[in-house]
This record gives C-alpha cells, sequence and structure tokens, in this order.
C-alpha cells in the first residue's frame, strides 16, 4: 500500500461541518484492492490479539464488535486503517470516533478520513496505521505500545495545556471561536476588533505590572505586610555568609527559594539543620541570584484562586506521596500507584505519574530510605518538596470551607497585587478559621496560575474556574465575533466580494477582505496572490482594526485544509459551472456541488444563503439548507423566483432595466443598472449578476435601499480596484479589454458583452488552461471562435502538466467547430502577443485579452497608453 497524500483538514470541511479536525488520507492500496480481510488467513485473529479494545467499535453494524464482524465478512483495508488510526488514537488519551472511508474514481484509491485531537498526532497515526495493517496482513511484530507512548509524547509536545485548554473549551461551549497564534499557548479568543487574547492564565486585561510585583516575591511580601496581611518573617539574601546570621534570628525550620522562582522550581521547605540549608540556598541559586529565607509555616498547602477580584475555587495541595502497607518497598508502591487509572503521561488524567528525580531521592536521603526501603504500614511517605500536581501532586477541593474572611482577604490581596488572574498559596492549619487566628500566612501569589488543582481534584468537588475568565474577557452584552460574509461560485467571485466591501465600507466599517488577487484591509493591499483560502481568511480574522469580513473562497481551499472560519452571517453562491473538474476527486458538477456548499452550510441559522436562481446546480441545494435562503435572478419570471415571491420570500431580481429587491410582490428598486459603472452602462450581463448578488448580500446584512445604491454608483472599474475584471483601456484608434476569464462560462459572458460592443475588427487573446479537461479547453476555443474575428494563441503560465503542442491543438479544433472561419497565429508569451496585438490593430479594433497574468498585461497596456499620451503632447 501507498501513501499519495495526507492532508490536515482545520475547519467546515466537505466531509463534516461539526467535525472541523480531520485528517484526509488518499491511500492507494495497490495489490491489496484484490485482498479484502476474508481473504487475508489469521487477519481477524491477529488484530483483535493485537488491539482487542477495537471491539467497541460498532461499525455499520451498530453493536459492539460491529468492526470485528465486519473484518469477518470481508471488508477493506482502507476501512481497516481507519479504525486503526482512530483507535491508536484513543489509546494515547485522545479520544476521537469519527471516521469515512470512500473509494475515489480510480479504483483501488481511497480517501480515509478520520478526526483527530492533535494535528501532528493524527498525521503520525494515519502513517503507523497503515504500517499496523501491513503487519497484520504479513503476521509480522508490531510494538503497539511504542506507537502509543510516541502518539502521547508527540500529544504532550504540541497540546494546549490543561488550564488553557480549559479556557478554550469553555469558549468553544459558548459559541466564541478561538485561533492558536503560534505553536505555545497564545490563544486569540473572537475575531477582528472584537479579540481577547491570553496565555496560559496571562490574559490581555492582566497588568504587567502585577506580574513583576508577582514575579519578584520580597516585594510582595512586602506589600502584603504593609498592607496589615500576614506574611512569614524572613529576609532576602546573596551570599553565604549572609544564611547563618538570618537562621540565627528566626530560626529553624525554614524554607528557602529563589527571588524569581515559579512551580516551586529551586525551593526546599522545612529544612532543620546546617548542611540541609547550605544545600538548599545553593540549589536556590541556580534558579536566581537572590534567595529568599523564611521561617517555615507549618500546616497544609493551600491555593486559593481570584479572578477578576473575585474567590472562585480553592483547594489543599499534597505532595506526591504513597502510603506504607509494610510489604511493599517505596518503588514498589510507587509503581503501584502510578497505575491508578486516575494517573496518566503529562496532562492526559485528573493525575500525573510519580517519577523519581533528584528532588525524591533527596527527600528520601533525609530519611535515610532508599527505593528498597519497606516503610511501615500506614506511613506516609512524601516524594516529592512542593505539591504541584504536574509532579504526581494531588488536590482536595477545599472551596465550601473558606472562612469569608480568608475570602475577603484573598479579594483584597488580589487588587493590592493587581492581578485579573491570581493564586494565592497559603500555609496554614485550615481555612475554615481566619489566618490571624490559625497562625497561617500568605507564601506566595502567582500569576498565570494553574487550574488543573481546581478543574479536577483528585477529592472533592471539581470547579469550573474557567468559565469566570470567559466571562471577564466577554462580560454579557460584549460581542465576541465580526460580521463575516462568504462569497464562492465558479464565477463572479473576487468581483462580488468587491462589491459587498464597497458597500461595507461606505457605510463606516472598516472592513476586512480577501479575493483572487490580494488580502485587503480598506482598499489597501497587505498580500498579494491568490489569497481565497483559510490561512488569508484567518489573516483578516486575526487582524484587531478589522470590523467587518468579506471573504472570497474558492474550492482549492476547502478541499485543501477546510474553511478558515466556523460560521459566517451570510453565504454568497453566485454560480456552479464547469470549471477545474477532474481534479482532487472533483469529476461533476454535482462533486463541485458538495465542495461549494460547505459555505452556504456553515450559515448560522439565523444568516443568510443567497443564491443564482438562474443556475441549476446551485438551485438543486436550495431546500436542503439550514439558514434562511434568498436568491437572485436576471429573470423576473423564473420559476424558482415566482414561487418565492408568492411565500413572501426576499429575492433580488433584474427588471426592465432595475436591479430590484423583492419581497413577496413589493418592489423595492436600488437603481437603474446602467447608472452602476461596474455594468458598463449595462451592456455586462454578468456584472449584473454580481450586482444583484452584492445587493442581496448587503440589504439581508442591514444595510439601506438608499446606501447600497449610493455605494454602487461609487465604485468606480478600474486596474486598480479590480483588476482583471473587465478592464477596458482606451486608445486614439482602438480599445484592449483585459479580463480573467478561464473557463466555458467565463467565456460565454464575454461573449455576451461583446455583442453589445461596436468594433470593426474583434482580436482574442486566448490561451489554455493546463488543469482543465479536454472538452473544457475545445469548448473554450469554440467560442472564442463566435467571438473574435482573428485569434492570438497564446501560452499559459502554468502548464500544470501538459505540453504546449497539446494545448494548442485542443484550441484550435475547438475555433474550427465554431461553425465560421476564423484566422489565427500561435505566439508563445502573453507580452509579446499583446505587442503584436496592439501593432496590428486597426482604427475600431477591439482587442480582448483573456489572460492568466493580469499585472503583467495590465502594465504594459498602461505604459502604451502612457506613451501615447506623451506622443500626443509633444505634437
Amino acid at each position: 500500500m501507498k501513501i499519495e497524500k495526507i492532508q490536515a483538514l482545520r475547519g467546515p470541511n466537505i466531509w463534516s461541518i461539526r467535525r472541523k479536525k480531520l485528517i484526509q488520507m488518499r491511500l492507494d492500496l495497490e495489490e491489496m484492492e484484490n485482498f479484502p480481510t476474508n481473504k487475508i488467513e489469521g487477519f481477524r485473529e491477529r488484530i483483535e490479539k493485537l488491539i482487542p479494545s477495537l471491539y467497541t467499535h460498532r461499525c455499520s453494524e451498530g453493536v459492539e464488535g460491529g468492526f470485528f464482524h465486519r473484518v469477518e465478512t470481508g471488508t477493506w483495508m482502507g476501512h481497516v486503517i481507519e479504525h486503526i488510526a482512530l483507535e491508536i488514537q484513543t489509546l494515547a488519551g485522545m479520544d476521537v470516533g469519527f471516521g469515512r472511508t470512500r473509494e475515489t474514481k480510480t479504483p483501488g484509491i481511497y480517501n480515509v478520513v478520520f478526526n483527530y485531537i492533535e494535528e501532528n498526532a493524527g498525521i503520525y497515526a494515519a502513517e503507523q496505521a497503515v504500517k499496523i495493517a501491513e503487519a497484520l496482513t504479513n503476521g509480522e511484530e508490531y510494538d503497539l505500545n511504542a506507537c502509543i507512548q510516541k502518539l502521547k509524547e508527540i500529544r504532550e509536545k504540541v497540546r494546549l495545556g490543561p488550564s488553557t485548554g480549559s479556557i478554550v473549551e469553555e469558549a468553544v461551549s459558548r459559541k466564541i471561536p478561538w485561533i492558536r497564534l503560534g505553536t505555545n499557548s497564545l490563544v486569540q479568543l473572537g475575531y477582528g476588533v472584537n479579540q481577547q487574547r491570553f496565555q496560559a492564565t496571562i490574559t490581555g486585561k492582566t497588568s504587567s505590572i502585577a506580574v513583576d510585583i508577582a514575579c519578584n516575591k520580597e516585594l510582595t511580601k512586602r506589600m502584603l505586610h504593609d498592607a496589615a496581611i500576614p506574611v512569614p518573617i524572613g529576609e532576602l539574601i546573596t551570599e553565604e555568609e549572609e544564611l547563618d546570621k538570618v537562621i540565627k534570628k528566626i530560626g529553624y525550620p525554614i524554607v528557602l527559594k529563589p527571588l524569581d522562582g515559579n512551580h516551586g522550581k529551586g525551593s526546599s521547605i522545612n529544612v532543620n539543620d546546617w548542611e540541609a540549608a547550605k544545600i538548599g540556598f545553593h540549589h536556590a541559586q541556580k534558579y536566581s541570584r537572590k534567595v529568599i529565607i523564611e521561617k517555615f509555616i507549618t500546616g497544609y498547602d493551600f491555593r486559593v484562586l481570584v479572578i477578576n477580584n473575585k474567590m472562585v475555587a480553592a483547594a489543599r495541595r499534597v505532595p506526591a506521596h504513597v502510603v506504607g502497607d509494610g510489604e511493599l518497598s517505596l518503588q514498589q508502591l510507587i509503581e503501584k500507584e502510578n497505575k491508578d487509572p486516575r494517573r496518566g503521561y503529562g496532562h492526559e488524567n485528573v493525575l500525573t505519574e510519580i517519577e523519581i528525580d533528584k528532588d525524591t531521592t533527596e527527600l528520601l536521603e533525609k530519611l535515610h530510605y532508599t527505593l528498597e526501603t519497606v516503610p511501615q504500614k500506614g506511613e506516609v511517605v512524601y516524594l516529592k518538596s512542593t505539591a504541584n500536581l504536574s509532579t504526581g501532586g494531588t488536590s482536595i477541593d477545599v472551596t465550601d470551607m473558606v472562612h469569608p474572611e480568608n475570602i475577603t482577604m484573598a479579594e483584597r490581596i488580589s487588587k493590592i497585587i493587581g492581578l485579573d488572574v491570581c493564586g494565592i498559596d497559603i500555609m496554614a492549619e485550615n481555612l475554615t478559621q481566619p489566618l490571624k487566628e490559625s497562625g497561617g500566612a500568605i507564601i506566595e501569589v502567582n500569576a498565570a496560575p494553574g487550574f488543573r488543582m481546581h478543574l479536577a481534584p483528585s477529592e472533592g468537588l471539581p470547579r469550573n474556574v474557567a468559565a469566570p475568565v470567559v466571562d471577564m474577557l466577554y462580560p454579557p452584552g460584549k460581542p465576541f465575533t465580526i460580521p463575516i460574509i462568504a462569497v464562492t461560485g465558479t464565477n463572479g467571485k473576487t468581483t462580488t466580494t468587491r462589491l459587498i466591501s464597497h458597500i461595507v465600507k461606505s457605510n463606516g466599517y472598516r472592513v476586512g477582505f480577501t479575493t483572487s488577487d490580494g488580502i485587503y484591509i480598506q482598499n489597501t493591499m497587505l498580500t498579494k496572490g491568490d489569497t481565497t483560502g483559510p490561512l488569508s481568511a484567518e489573516f483578516i480574522l486575526k487582524d484587531p482594526t478589522v470590523e467587518f469580513a468579506v471573504l472570497e473562497t474558492a474550492r482549492g481551499g476547502i478541499l485543501r485544509s477546510g474553511l478558515g472560519f466556523s460560521q459566517c452571517d451570510i453565504g454568497v453562491l453566485t454560480n456552479i459551472e464547469e470549471d477545474h473538474l477532474g481534479m482532487n476527486d472533483i469529476h461533476s458538477l454535482k462533486d463541485l456541488t458538495r465542495v461549494k456548499r460547505v459555505i452556504l452550510d456553515s450559515v448560522k441559522k439565523n444568516g443568510w444563503s443567497v443564491l443564482n436562481a438562474d443556475n441549476e446546480y446551485s438551485m438543486k441545494i436550495v431546500n436542503d439548507l439550514d439558514s434562511n435562503v434568498a436568491i437572485f435572478s436576471m429573470n423576473e419570471n423564473n420559476p424558482h423566483m415566482l414561487k418565492f415571491a408568492k411565500e413572501g420570500k426576499i429575492t433580488c431580481v433584474y427588471e426592465e432595466g432595475f436591479v430590484t429587491i423583492k419581497k413577496g410582490d413589493w418592489k423595492i428598486r436600488i437603481g437603474k443598472a446602467k447608472d452602476f459603472p461596474i455594468t458598463m452602462e449595462g451592456k455586462a450581463k454578468f456584472m449584473i449578476e454580481n450586482v444583484l448578488a452584492a445587493s442581496l448580500a448587503s440589504y439581508l446584512y442591514g444595510f439601506g435601499i438608499e446606501d447600497i445604491s449610493n455605494s454602487l454608483r461609487t465604485f468606480i472599474p478600474s486596474a486598480q480596484l479590480t483588476p482583471g475584471r473587465l478592464n477596458v483601456f482606451k486608445f486614439k484608434n482602438f480599445k484592449v479589454l483585459i479580463d480573467f476569464a478561464h473557463n466555458p462560462s467565463g467565456y460565454e459572458a464575454i461573449e455576451d458583452y461583446l455583442k453589445n460592443v461596436e468594433a470593426n475588427k474583434k482580436i482574442g487573446i486566448i490561451s489554455g488552461v493546463g488543469d482543465r479537461r479536454d472538452s473544457d479547453i475545445r469548448e473554450c476555443g469554440k467560442i472564442a471562435g463566435r467571438m473574435f474575428d482573428h485569434i492570438i494563441i497564446r501560452n499559459e503560465k502554468h502548464l500544470r502538466g501538459r505540453k504546449e503542442e497539446e494545448i494548442n491543438g485542443l484550441i484550435i479544433e475547438g475555433l474550427q467547430s465554431a461553425g465560421k472561419d476564423v484566422s489565427y497565429e500561435i505566439i508563445p508569451k502573453e507580452i509579446e502577443a499583446l505587442k503584436h496585438a496592439m501593432g496590428m490593430a486597426e482604427e475600431g479594433t477591439f482587442i480582448t485579452a483573456l489572460s492568466d497574468v493580469i499585472s503583467n498585461a495590465i502594465d504594459l497596456v498602461q505604459e502604451y497608453q502612457a506613451r501615447e499620451l506623451l506622443e500626443d503632447d509633444k505634437v
């Protein structure tokens, strides 16, 4: 078997709108296409022995054991690999369950699709699932445990931490979109101007001064002391000579910790002798030159969490430990404790596995113990000097036991230090009494406190401490997203996108939009090129200045990695025509419709889908959409328009020369089409279609009729504003039209426009597109033969694996089938072809360049215009 391609889909896609994170593996079964599982001797027994947990997979049978039944009766290897990829991820702590395996139009080649939690782990699972299937087929050994461990390591390396993850999960539950910024824990919630950022539990609202104070333990201690909050007595030192002096002053037991430490790193607690004090001092200096020495406060280690100046949780933390039974050694007790199903690798479970490290051995040495020591029955042996959950500690929720005076004190502390998310470490016998009575003290105040101990305590009630963080970032009534209008279709996407963006901008919004020629904010191009994919959409949604997004969304990006957004307010489908067929398993208009409708399926339930009533395949899905639907047409008597009118629904129509919004039988005219410059005085019918789509989408969003009309009147097409979209350049004796038309429907639109153009001679510069079907190239040649008197055939910039002679031959075949004699010549380079056409132009000639290299062609034509003007000035 051979993996041809692995893609990670990250947004709504052709397989699922709801399950955004999918791996799509294109797999060639090769000779295994002839061997379903029931023809492979012993396969069922081997797979059940290696991965017995696959028994829980119900498959199409709908009952446990269903997958094994399919294996026994015979299923193809792609299906088996799908289930293996799902199960090995689940065994590695990433619970997934959605999968699809579908054969492509090419026999033996399948798309194996399954969901993932972490992308890198999903890709690894795809690769290993194939290797596992091959090993099972050949009766070879496979180390499944090593595979599972590797998946865990990948997961831990790339996953969000438990605190960050909990905030993301809470946001998702509220339908707040999120974007991971980089590979660490920096996350953006919301879009555009309404975004909020956080990293771990530091938010965009967290004061940097407060973080600096919290990181300076001595300053924190002084500020709290000055505010009459109990803190341990102690001093700050930098030299070992100062150590003895401070110890004599405060007495044993003591605590030593680095001034700038965190998470207990470099700390030594309950130190009772000089040798241990010196060791602890030098250990602390590994993390900070300045070391804090404090009186050790007896009692329990508590963490109180305050968010937005309100206490939300409290937990008692217990360092990693084991309890002796009088029989097992410490090593055996640790191994037994790590078998607790609540413990796992890294952050995968409520508790973390206990690792034996230097801290452990040093603690045991103080007790004169080794790992072979057998502690007495009931004896508690602590294995870590701090109670961090990441080192195997446990937590007990005590939120409901905190005395009101201690709550008030904790909330005061958060304000004194200035932290919006504040973790307060307290050493005390209990929190049920005020600290002044129990003799407890504030040990530390932490910026970016971990949430894990509160989210999943080993004892007591779990607390959703992520909720108050999201409440703080997005209080009631505060929006978290921006309006999104997404535009897709075969033709007209870019112009429709630009028209909508112009209307939006003219109505006072700062708009960001993506097109096939670049990314724009307002009318400033920030990135040049085809920017119609998910990364470009994300670019706009990440920009903190953008108030409104209009996103051209092409098929390529959807197929490659899904949408760059979860939902949109309005989805516009301009049309579905034959283009790019035969690529990426898209062979028919039905297949293409499946791709394009991803946009419409992602429209919010209370949003709007805008469709072209004149387009057959667009209207085939009109009744399948969950959102509101509105349609547009060039024909008022279109049956779909009449049906919508009868039902009192909203439409947009071109009637009697007007662009008109209709509500049932009521008409609201936006204006005469010929008054909108983009329509070329009403001669460009396909541009009127774009105006209909843009007008309807804008009206549905809520813009007024007059505002839409005024915006359309001020949208002046030009090479700068609409490059490659019906750009007409006037010379003294001839005109040049440059357009991006590159498929039969685009050619037909140009043909319709040229019927209204008076010219003594019409010259066309055309090329065949290498990644189109033979029939598409011939059809373009045929249409060109109908609309031009003379044709110059050039080579497209990207031949996509074809030879020039092959493409040119197909074009010529098309020309010869046009039904009229048309002269042609071949000039390979586009610029040379354009120069030749302008050089041979006579008075009244109209040259049409259907170009894929828009900028080069426009630059040349504008250069000729400037030269002509200069020559006229000289005269």
